[in-house]
């Protein structure tokens, strides 16, 4: 009987309170904005790219043209922005939207119409970009 105080040691060392490891909040973080908050980030300088200038049948009338003689041919403009050497005006009608981007041929030059894009003011859907021009002009 000696022997039995021994072989109850193990069952009552299991009884014994384990401290638990401490439990403290997350420190909260702001959302990250991928942006540094030390400095501001600049654009990297880049050589003059000619842009490629888009052709179709009917959009002779636009293409090359720069701000003032799409101003003639379609009137003001619901839309008129500025991105850079990158201008975007935008003409609207009940027939379509048309988007005219105009971008310098070279270094320095004044930003021509060099691409459009035509779609329905109802849902957007695209539309014929001469169709669209011939409609917004009157021809």
């Amino acid at each position: 009987m000696r022997f039995v105080p021994l072989l109850l040691l193990p069952l009552i060392a299991g009884c014994t309170a384990v401290p638990e490891p401490s439990r403290t909040a997350p420190v909260p973080r702001p959302p990250a904005t991928g942006v540094s908050p030390m400095r501001p980030v600049t654009p990297p300088v880049t050589a003059f790219r000619r842009p490629e200038v888009a052709t179709a049948p009917g959009l002779e009338v636009v293409i090359e043209q720069d701000a003032t003689a799409l101003q003639r041919l379609f009137g003001q403009p619901r839309l008129d922005v500025r991105e850079g050497d990158m201008r975007k005006l935008q003409f609207d009608g009940t027939a379509c939207v048309l988007d005219v981007f105009l971008y310098p041929l070279r270094t320095g030059a004044e930003p021509v119409a060099t691409y459009v894009e035509a779609r329905r003011p109802s849902d957007g859907q695209e539309v014929d970009q001469a169709a669209c021009v011939q409609a917004l002009s009157g021809r």
